[in-house]
C-alpha cells in the first residue's frame, strides 16, 4: 500500500492546479504518494495541461460539473493511499506538510482526520480551518455579531473558534474542505462526502460522521498552506451566496430534524445571515436607493416650501405620508428599470434619464389621482432640485470613494522576491506588460549577501530576514515569489511574518507565463493589440470626453489663461502649471485633450485618444525618452479610460504641480 492519496477536484483553475502541483512534488520526500485529479468539466484547457505536463497524475475528466463532494468521491474510489488528502487546486503546500500531518496522525490513534493552519494570500488566518458545529448558540453569535465583537471570549466566539491560539494544535470540530487528511479506516468506515452537498457544507458534514463514527478532528499548526479561496466560483455562473446558503439548510435538516426548536433557531440564524449576505453584496445598490429616496422627500419639501404650501394645500394629515412615499417608490422603481441601481457601480447617466423620465410618469400619475396630487408646480420645483441633487451626491460619492478609477491597479508598487534569471526574467516582462501599470520598487534576495548591488537596473533593496521592514517602508501593495531556488517553507514563513501589512503575495508560474494571486490570474503573454477593444475608441467616450474638455477649458481661458499668458510675454518662464494652462487653446480646439496619451503614436493602428496636457506618462514622472514605458502607460489609459480616471489624474496632476511650487 501507497503512503498518501491526494486527491484533487478541479473547476477552470489550470493556473492554480499547476502550482499545487509543482509544490506537492517538492512536499512529498520519501513519501510514495499517487496524485488523482477529477476535472469538473472545465474548459480553459486544463485536462490539456494536466495530460501534457503531469502524465503521472491520474486523470478522471468528467464531461459534465459533478460538484465537490461527487467528484472527491470519485477520487476516493480509486484511492489506494494509506492516508487520504483531499485538497482543492488554488492552494500551495510546505515541503514539510505532508510528513508532519502523517507523523501526527502516526501518534494519535484517535485522531482520524486532520487540518493545518490555512492562510489567506496576505498571511491572515483563514478561519474555517477550525471550526464549531453550527449550533444554535454559535449560530446566534455568529448572526448577531456577538462573535466579532468578543473574538476572545469562549462564549460568543465558538464557531470560528477565534478565542483559541492558532499557534497551537487541538482537537475541534471541524476543518476546512480545503484541506484535510484523513485515515483509510475512516473512510471504509463512514464512507466520502454526502453527495446532496453540490458545494458548500459537505466538509461539516464529513466532520460530523466522523466524530459519530468515533475518531477525533484536529488542527495541526505546526504547518501550513496558501489557500486562495473561492477561485472556481469566480469561474462559474452559479450564486455561490445561494449555494451556501442552501447547503446549511440540508446541514441543518440532516442533522438536527430531531429537535424542532433547534431546527426553527437554526433556520431563523440561517435565514438572517443570507439576508445581510445579500445586502452585502448588494450594499452599493441598497445605498444609493436609500439615498434616492431621502433627497426625492428632500426636495419635494423644499419644493412644497417654495410655492408656499407649509400645509400641503389642504390635505388631511393621514395623506401625507401617501404624498411622501408614493412618488418617491415611483421614482426609485423607474430608476431600477432604467439600471440606476446596480451592485457595482452607480450611474449618473441613468439616473438623470430616470429623472426625465419620472417627471413625465408622475405627472400622468397626478393627473388621474387629484384627491392626492400637489400642484404641477410643485412637481416641477421638485424634478428640477433632482436633476441637480441625485447625480451631485453621485458624483460626490465617486470622487470620494474613487469608483472607477482603476487606483488598484496602477497604484500597485511591488517587490519582486529573487535575484536569479527567473526573477530578473519576470521583471523584464512585468515592465514590458502593456494592460497594467506596476512599479516595481526592487528586489529581495534570499540573504543579505547581495544587498544593495544593481542587477540589469533593480537594485537588491532587502533580503528574506528585513521583508517585512521593506513592504512598510516602500509601501508595497503586491510581493511577488519568483525565484527557482525559493522553498515552498520560505514563501509561505513570509507570507505568515507578514500577516497584516495588507499586501498581495502572488506566486510565478514555473514557465513565467502567470502568477497567482488572491484577486486574480495575472497573465503575463500580451493578446495581439490590434484584438484589444479600449474604452477611449468608443462613442460614448470620445463624446463625454470632448464634453468634458470644452466645460474645463472654457472657464479656464476665461479666467487663468489670460494673466498667465502675460506673466509669459514679460518674461516669465513659468513651470508645469503655466504649460499646462497655455495647452488649452488646443484643448478647446480639438487638437488636444486635457488628460491624454504622451504622444501621438505612430507604432500601432488603435486609436489611444488626442495628446494630453497630463496624464498617467507625467503623474507618474516618466522620462519621455523611455518609448517602451510611455507606450504601456499609453496604452493602459486607453482601456481603461472614463471620465472618473480623468478626474483622478487631473487631481493628482494639480497636487503634482502644486507640491513643485512649494519647494521653490
Amino acid at each position: 500500500m501507497i503512503d498518501l492519496s491526494i486527491i484533487i477536484v478541479n473547476f477552470n483553475v489550470k493556473e492554480f492546479l499547476q502550482n499545487l502541483l509543482s509544490s506537492i512534488e517538492k512536499s512529498s520526500g520519501n513519501i510514495s504518494k499517487e496524485i488523482i485529479v477529477i476535472d469538473n468539466a472545465s474548459d480553459d484547457g486544463s485536462v490539456e495541461i494536466i495530460r501534457e505536463k503531469f502524465p503521472s497524475v491520474r486523470l478522471i475528466a468528467s464531461q459534465k460539473n459533478l460538484g465537490f463532494g461527487r467528484a472527491n468521491n470519485l477520487g476516493l474510489e480509486i484511492s489506494k493511499g494509506k492516508y487520504i488528502l483531499l485538497i482543492n487546486p488554488d492552494t500551495i503546500v510546505q515541503e514539510d506538510t505532508f510528513q508532519k500531518l502523517i507523523y501526527f496522525m502516526e501518534k494519535t490513534p484517535e485522531a482520524g482526520l486532520v487540518g493545518c493552519k490555512v492562510l489567506n494570500s496576505d498571511g491572515t488566518l483563514q478561519l474555517a480551518c477550525r471550526r464549531g458545529f453550527p449550533g444554535p448558540w454559535t449560530s446566534f453569535t455568529k448572526v448577531t455579531g456577538l462573535s466579532r465583537l468578543f473574538p476572545k471570549s469562549r462564549l460568543f466566539a465558538g464557531y470560528n473558534l477565534t478565542y483559541l491560539d492558532e499557534n497551537q494544535t487541538y482537537e475541534v470540530d471541524a476543518i476546512s474542505g480545503a484541506f484535510m487528511m484523513m485515515k483509510r479506516e475512516v473512510y471504509e468506515k463512514i464512507g466520502g462526502f454526502d453527495s446532496q452537498f453540490f458545494m458548500y457544507g459537505e466538509d461539516l458534514d464529513l466532520c460530523y460522521r466522523v466524530q459519530k463514527a468515533g475518531f477525533k478532528v484536529f488542527y495541526v499548526h505546526d504547518t501550513q498552506i496558501i489557500h486562495y479561496k473561492g477561485e472556481s466560483t469566480k469561474r462559474s455562473s452559479m450564486d455561490e451566496t445561494k449555494v451556501f446558503y442552501e447547503a446549511m439548510h440540508l446541514f441543518v435538516k440532516k442533522h438536527f430534524s430531531s429537535s424542532f426548536i433547534v431546527q426553527v433557531m437554526l433556520r431563523f440564524a440561517i435565514i438572517v445571515r443570507q439576508l445581510f449576505a445579500f445586502l452585502n453584496v448588494y450594499r452599493l445598490a441598497a445605498l444609493a436607493i436609500v439615498a434616492d429616496f431621502l433627497f426625492f422627500d428632500l426636495s419635494l419639501y423644499i419644493a412644497a416650501h417654495l410655492y408656499h404650501s407649509p400645509h400641503w394645500l389642504g390635505f388631511p394629515l393621514g395623506a401625507v405620508t401617501g404624498i411622501y412615499i408614493i412618488p418617491a417608490l415611483i421614482q426609485i422603481s423607474i430608476a431600477s428599470i432604467t439600471g440606476a441601481y446596480k451592485k457595482d457601480s452607480i450611474s449618473v447617466l441613468r439616473i438623470l434619464y430616470s429623472i426625465v423620465l419620472g417627471f413625465f410618469i408622475l405627472s400622468s400619475v397626478t393627473y388621474f389621482f387629484k384627491q392626492y396630487a400637489y400642484s404641477r408646480a410643485v412637481l416641477i420645483y421638485t424634478y428640477l432640485i433632482l436633476i441637480f441633487m441625485l447625480p451631485a451626491w453621485r458624483i460626490v460619492f465617486k470622487l470620494g470613494f474613487k469608483l472607477g478609477m482603476k487606483e488598484e491597479i496602477y497604484k500597485t508598487r511591488t517587490l519582486i522576491v529573487g535575484t536569479d534569471r527567473h526573477a530578473l526574467d519576470l521583471a523584464r516582462k512585468l515592465k514590458t506588460k502593456l494592460t497594467s501599470i506596476q512599479k516595481i520598487a526592487g528586489l529581495i534576495g534570499l540573504n543579505r549577501m547581495r544587498v544593495g548591488e544593481k542587477i540589469e537596473g533593480l537594485e537588491v533593496i532587502g533580503s528574506l530576514e528585513n521583508i517585512k521592514k521593506i513592504i512598510r517602508e516602500k509601501k508595497i501593495s503586491e510581493v511577488i515569489f519568483a525565484s527557482g531556488e525559493m522553498s515552498y517553507n520560505q514563501m509561505l514563513a513570509v507570507v505568515s511574518e507578514c500577516q497584516g501589512e495588507n499586501v498581495d503575495f502572488k506566486v510565478a508560474g514555473s514557465g513565467l507565463d502567470f502568477l497567482v494571486g488572491k484577486s486574480s490570474i495575472t497573465m503575463l503573454e500580451e493578446i495581439p493589440l490590434l484584438e484589444i477593444f479600449y474604452n477611449i475608441s468608443t462613442l460614448t467616450s470620445k463624446i463625454s470626453k470632448r464634453i468634458f474638455d470644452f466645460l474645463l477649458s472654457v472657464p479656464a481661458l476665461i479666467f487663468i489663461y489670460p494673466f498667465i499668458f502675460l506673466l509669459v510675454k514679460t518674461g516669465y518662464k513659468g513651470g508645469d502649471f503655466s504649460r499646462f494652462v497655455l495647452g488649452f487653446p488646443e484643448v478647446l480646439s480639438g487638437r488636444k485633450s486635457i488628460v491624454g496619451p504622451c504622444s501621438q503614436r505612430t507604432d500601432t493602428d488603435l486609436y489611444l485618444g488626442r495628446i494630453g496636457l497630463t496624464g498617467f506618462w507625467y503623474t507618474e514622472g516618466l522620462d519621455s525618452t523611455d518609448t517602451e514605458e510611455t507606450k504601456k502607460l499609453d496604452i493602459f489609459y486607453a482601456k481603461n479610460q472614463n471620465i472618473w480616471l480623468d478626474l483622478e489624474i487631473l487631481g493628482k496632476t494639480f497636487s503634482r504641480m502644486f507640491s513643485g511650487m512649494e519647494n521653490l
